[in-house]
């Protein structure tokens, strides 16, 4: 049987870009090559953790939904445990109620990401606009 799963995990933050991407292909990748699907992935970025973890104050997190055999999410934390990277990880069952949130939280963020998409180009005319007039 199929489930939906949500996993969240904290990277170290002294990893470049490159080393975070090759962090979350890895993840990616080791979901698909078991039978799963991705259905969301969202990059959070660098934040402030709420107490230190291994002597850190910040870290890299990262969402990941997938769909997957129930008995995947074990060989997936195996993993998280395994690498030196990765200093915490919560990987949880989503139930109908979730599934549906975690939709509408994915449409809500595309309609803001495209109202900021559309206020964009229109601010650099206005502020030339203001620049002409105080040069006048």
């Amino acid at each position: 049987m199929i489930k939906q799963y949500e996993t969240v995990f904290i990277a170290t933050p002294v990893l470049s870009d490159t080393q975070m991407k090759e962090a979350v292909a890895k993840y990616t990748d080791l979901i698909k090559a078991n039978g799963g699907e991705i259905v969301y992935e969202e990059d959070w970025g660098l934040k402030q953790l709420a107490y230190p973890i291994q002597h850190k104050t910040s870290g890299f997190y990262y969402l990941i939904e997938f769909k997957a055999d129930p008995q995947f999410v074990a060989t997936l934390e195996t993993q998280y445990h395994r690498d030196e990277r990765i200093i915490r990880f919560l990987t949880v069952a989503l139930d109908k109620n979730s599934i549906a949130y975690a939709e509408h939280r994915r449409q809500m963020r595309a309609g803001k990401a495209a109202a900021k998409a559309e206020e964009a180009p229109a601010e650099p005319a206005a502020v030339e606009s203001e620049e002409e007039e105080v040069e006048e």
